[in-house]
């Protein structure tokens, strides 16, 4: 019984946490997600050299559903900016599925090696960034639009994330308030996650703990989101009453560890 318990545990306790995230910060829950899969996984034993792979698929899978329950939500409140999701949205799919056709071509240690490296990236611009900065008042258009877009489905994919960490920056820079950059954000996810998934799905794991289906964990992915879908709310409500700034800054200290164990993991084997 134990053998399932502490699993079941870890998933439970993380799929609550990254829900609370995702509503506090606005930060896509993949992002700690693929480093408690990789846990639970490879402390089972299904530490095959496609392990990282069904933890991208899985973490991506759950976003699919937190991501269209969080639109709908911000959709009510009148925060989405749908012109920005539909002209972004091709390119964003496109990225999206060459990212699930990289992560496919590569193994474990460098894929955790990438996503250390990204975490990195991510955890130093919340540590540092500031609310005014700006680098023009509107979205990029055109060819800047036609690279930007793919780039962002396609690190999302590499991430096992809905792209709210990087949507988000990316809106703020260009002229949006923060509240509708989140809200904006929370439709990349369900532009990266769909595509993606669906090709995760056809693109079977060597090692894959049981009913994996392609690269999704299934039950890892019910117990994840019968989590997040309880917390984010509460994260949501929390953002009302609390530093944000303050706390995204202890959070990319989070991130950096996270990104250095990752990183610890895929050197030492």
């Amino acid at each position: 019984m134990a053998e399932y318990l502490i699993p079941l545990l870890t998933l439970l306790a993380t799929g609550a946490f990254a829900g609370v995230l995702a509503g506090l910060l606005g930060v896509g829950g993949g992002i700690v997600l693929v480093p408690a899969f990789l846990l639970v996984f490879t402390g089972a034993g299904y530490d095959g050299p496609d392990v990282m792979q069904i933890c991208l698929a899985t973490s991506l899978a759950t976003i699919i559903v937190t991501s269209i329950r969080s639109v709908m939500a911000h959709h009510r409140r009148g925060a989405v900016d749908w012109q920005i999701l539909k002209t972004w949205a091709i390119g964003i799919g496109i990225g999206a599925v060459i990212g699930v056709l990289t992560v496919g071509a590569l193994r474990t240690e460098m894929l955790q090696v990438i996503f250390a490296v990204l975490v990195v990236i991510i955890a130093t611009y919340m540590a540092i960034s500031r609310s005014h900065w700006r680098l023009a008042k509107d979205m990029p258009k055109g060819l800047r639009r036609a690279i930007i877009a793919p780039m962002i489905g396609f690190v999302s994919v590499l991430l096992g994330i809905g792209g709210g960490s990087i949507g988000v920056p990316l809106m703020t820079l260009h002229g949006r308030s923060v509240h509708r950059a989140v809200a904006t954000a929370a439709g990349f996810g369900v532009l990266i996650a769909v595509p993606s998934v669906l090709t995760f799905l056809a693109y079977p794991a060597d090692g894959a703990p049981p009913y994996t289906i392609g690269s999704v964990n299934i039950p890892a992915f019910l117990v994840t989101i019968s989590m997040t879908l309880l917390t984010a709310p509460l994260g949501a409500a929390l953002a009302h009453r609390t530093d944000a700034a303050r706390l995204k800054r202890y959070f990319a200290i989070f991130l950096m560890l996270v990104a250095a164990n990752m990183l610890r993991k895929a050197l030492t084997g």
